[in-house]
């Protein structure tokens, strides 16, 4: 996939107060040795130390981020690739926590702005590394088990990806011994603002399943809950409240006669997890979700998502947790694409509104707000839902797929999930779920 860069030109800049004055500041002894040696130790040390000074208005935050612009560099190794945004996020949370008088630091910020994609260049996109399509390949399988001698199926579809999951799974049906169910999908007209984005609207998407799907022979209908949906963009608001509204059997068209499966994938990490209201004993938005999903008694409920602790209070521990797992992504993308490839950029610029959003906002304006498979799965039987075992058979179909790809990618099951590891650390999660007293035994 051959396309321009989506990332801008213009340089950030950085308040000049006297909070940033380095005439007289000296690095720390401890970091005095990551001058020229941008191993990833020593960049999480760098990282801690910029966290600490902006918690603290610490005059030495402009040395350390002069440290940092001298380690970053966008066409450079996994690490100083993946500080590069780091150093990028610091500088625009610094812009605001102080907005004064600037001090450039030309080489190091470019504000990155998503451009949307064509539906083959998102096709691209996902199937370059198994970090979207082990989960798609783990749901469809899943769904395929669990809906077997069914002969109507619902699948609300609660994803980012813009049903790119779903033609695989058509094709599948169609070769279902006894022939395919009538396949019905409703996806929300509202989802997250964050990459990818695509240039065509949910209806159109729909019309293209539908067309596939009647090349099948298959009867499918689409449908987008809550009105009409636009093009995509990482600036038109996320309205929980909305869709919590939209998330009925009325709404939804529910009958008796089909199996109604919730596809969860990258989703749950975006809906915030505070109490609500104004003596915040309402639930959280993530666990309502939950309560109202339940509530429409699923015949299975795929949650898929990665696998990392990204949601404390504390700046320094979310850098941290941050830096470590996100550089998954960067090796990765290092044993896949050349060091000046446009396509690498790309994909590194979507995972820098991740870093961004992470590190630059605080309270409901950051979206990225993700727990582990392991906390994931508390929640889950506390919203009352019963687990439901991964059988071997989908084990092996989706490491079949992972195999496909680079000898660094591996799965391994963990109590309730199945998990996409890089080089043995996780990566993404995979797990299914029913209501209490009821749902299939085993998929």
């Amino acid at each position: 996939m051959k396309t321009e860069l989506r990332t801008s030109t213009s340089p950030v800049s950085l308040p000049k107060l006297s909070l940033f004055d380095t005439s007289q500041i000296s690095l720390p002894g401890a970091l005095n040795g990551c001058l020229g040696t941008p191993d990833g130790a020593c960049i999480e040390k760098l990282l801690h130390q910029c966290a600490s000074a902006l918690e603290n208005n610490d005059v030495t935050l402009a040395h350390m981020m002069w440290v940092l612009n001298n380690v970053a560099s966008s066409i450079g190794d996994p690490n100083q690739r993946l500080t590069s945004w780091f150093l990028r996020a610091l500088i625009s949370r610094a812009s605001r926590v102080c907005p004064s008088t600037t001090m450039n630091f030309p080489d190091a910020l470019q504000r990155n702005s998503s451009r949307p994609l064509s539906m083959t260049e998102l096709a691209g996109y996902v199937d370059a590394i198994p970090w979207h399509s082990f989960g798609f390949c783990a749901s469809n399988h899943s769904i395929l088990k669990a809906i077997q001698g069914h002969n109507k199926v619902h699948i609300l579809d609660f994803s980012i990806t813009h049903c790119m999951q779903w033609p695989t799974l058509i094709d599948a049906l169609a070769k279902r011994p006894g022939g395919p169910p009538a396949l019905r999908i409703t996806v929300p007209s509202l989802r997250p603002p964050v990459p990818p984005l695509v240039n065509v609207s949910s209806e159109d998407v729909g019309l293209r399943l539908a067309n596939f799907a009647k090349s099948r022979d298959i009867t499918f209908s689409f449908s987008v809950l809550g009105g009409s949906s636009s093009k995509s963009s990482t600036h038109v608001h996320f309205d929980l409240e909305r869709l919590m509204n939209h998330l009925n059997p009325t709404s939804l068209e529910l009958k008796d006669d089909e199996a109604l499966v919730v596809n969860c994938q990258n989703w749950l990490r975006y809906l915030p997890d505070e109490l609500q209201g104004n003596t915040q004993q309402a639930p959280s938005f993530r666990n309502r979700f939950l309560e109202i999903i339940r509530g429409l008694n699923p015949h299975i409920l795929i949650v898929v998502d990665e696998d990392a602790d990204l949601d404390t209070s504390s700046l320094k521990s979310r850098i941290t947790a941050s830096f470590n797992y996100l550089w998954i992504l960067f090796d990765a993308l290092e044993t896949l694409l050349p060091k000046d490839s446009c396509q690498r950029s790309e994909y590194e610029a979507d995972i820098g509104h991740k870093i961004e959003n992470l590190i630059g906002f605080e309270g409901l304006q950051r979206i990225e707000r993700l727990e582990s498979g392991i906390k994931l799965v508390e929640r889950m039987k506390s919203a009352k839902f019963l687990s439901i075992p991964i059988c071997e058979e989908t084990s092996k179909e989706v490491k079949y797929l992972v195999n496909e790809h680079a000898s660094g990618w591996g799965t391994k099951k963990v109590d309730q999930m199945l998990v996409l590891t890089w080089k043995g650390h996780n990566s993404v999660f995979a797990t299914t779920w029913a209501p209490f007293g009821s749902g299939p035994s085993g998929l």
